[in-house]
């Protein structure tokens, strides 16, 4: 089971960039990706034996570095080595590998607290179709706690699904966040509070009908609703959680929108205190099922992984491929069931639990019958 299938890490190879490469490998181990680097030479070196040197010399740098990640027993690309644009010759190469996911580096650090984003990171965001995780400089990643804010479109909810998978592969607790702007009638009679309580409400309600569409279950979650700045409450509740890793869409229907992509972008990157991953158009993981398991066994196996990382429907899916080969295999009618009991569906529970005991049944029966002929043949 891939997750997270390619990786692609821009390095230039810098102190910062150690930290960025750093935190890619301890995400590639998770989700066993293939990891690919990237380096970019500029295109203003004048003198051809210089830029000869230059590309031999990170030439055998990326070689080495590629060495160290398969030390770690990790699978390596081929590395990209360019020259040109950094941020659009970094955009393409993902889009050439096509990449599930691109670590940069987040730019220079400003105060204990918090990180400037750097025009070159903010300029792969806004041009990159893949999501892009942007690495706090300094800062070696321990996730325990994730926030993914939301504003029910369909961006938001690509970066909820992804948070969702990554906060159970590295076991963090999710805080999923909701903003909904306060009304403001400063030159009308009406009661500004009440309108903002009713809003609250009636927001709340749209939230939970919104979480009804994913798969929650065994999931270390809170919801946190908020009225008011969707930056400034966003931030709020990073510190407050102290969140080492935002989730979130770069665009969208509210005014979670601009946090990096308008007119809060300026004040969102100076202040955000954890790394982040944005996402605009594709998911940060995607399920990919090995093609080439053959046996029942290994089919099985996949099932109960599945299973255990609340892939539910996959899971089915791989226990009725189990029965496609043997429509007797008990193992995969009680896992089957399992999962329906899990996701609260009885009917169905109740189904394959009997289908597997009239499975027993017979197995039982023939094995009697075998016995009797042996007897009889004596």
């Amino acid at each position: 089971m891939k997750l997270l299938k390619s990786i692609l890490v821009a390095i230039d190879f810098t102190e910062s960039s150690d930290y960025v490469l750093k935190n890619a490998i301890s995400f590639a181990k998770t989700f066993k990706s293939k990891i690919t680097l990237v380096h970019i030479l500029p295109d203003d070196i004048n003198n051809e034996k210089v830029s000869l040197l230059v590309k031999t010399a990170a030439t055998s740098k990326l070689k080495e570095i590629n060495a160290s990640i398969n030390n770690e027993g990790l699978e390596t690309g081929e590395f990209v080595l360019e020259y040109g644009d950094y941020s659009d010759k970094v955009v393409s190469a993902a889009d050439n590998i096509n990449a599930n996911l691109l670590f940069i580096g987040s730019g220079n650090k400003l105060k204990e607290e918090a990180f400037q984003l750097g025009s070159t990171a903010e300029k792969i965001i806004r041009k990159s179709n893949q999501p892009v995780f942007v690495v706090k400089n300094g800062e070696t990643l321990n996730i325990k706690n994730i926030i993914c804010p939301v504003d029910f479109s369909k961006e938001s909810t690509q970066a909820l699904n992804s948070a969702i998978i990554i906060s159970r592969m590295v076991d963090a607790k999710l805080v999923i966040l909701s903003v909904y702007p306060y009304f403001k009638y400063k030159f009308t009679k009406l009661d500004a509070a009440k309108m903002n309580e009713a809003r609250h409400v009636e927001h709340t309600k749209e939230f939970e009908a919104y979480l009804k569409g994913f798969n929650l279950i065994d999931l270390n979650y809170e919801t946190q609703v908020m009225g008011g700045d969707p930056a400034a409450k966003i931030l709020k509740s990073i510190k407050k959680n102290e969140s080492d890793l935002l989730i979130m869409g770069t665009t969208g229907k509210s005014g979670i929108s601009k946090i990096l992509m308008g007119s809060v972008t300026e004040k969102v990157v100076r202040e955000v205190p954890c790394s982040f991953i944005t996402l605009k158009d594709e998911d940060v993981v995607v399920l990919e099922l090995e093609s080439k398991i053959k046996d029942i066994e290994n089919h099985y196996n996949l099932a109960q992984k599945l299973f255990k990382n609340s892939f539910f429907e996959e899971s089915i899916q791989q226990y009725n491929i189990c029965l496609d080969i043997n429509f007797m295999h008990i193992p995969s009618l009680k896992g089957i069931a399992e999962v329906y009991e899990k996701i609260g569906d009885m009917d169905n529970a109740k189904k394959y639990n009997e289908m597997a005991e009239h499975v027993m049944e017979r197995i039982e029966n023939m094995r009697i019958e075998e016995e009797v002929r042996k007897q009889i043949k004596r």
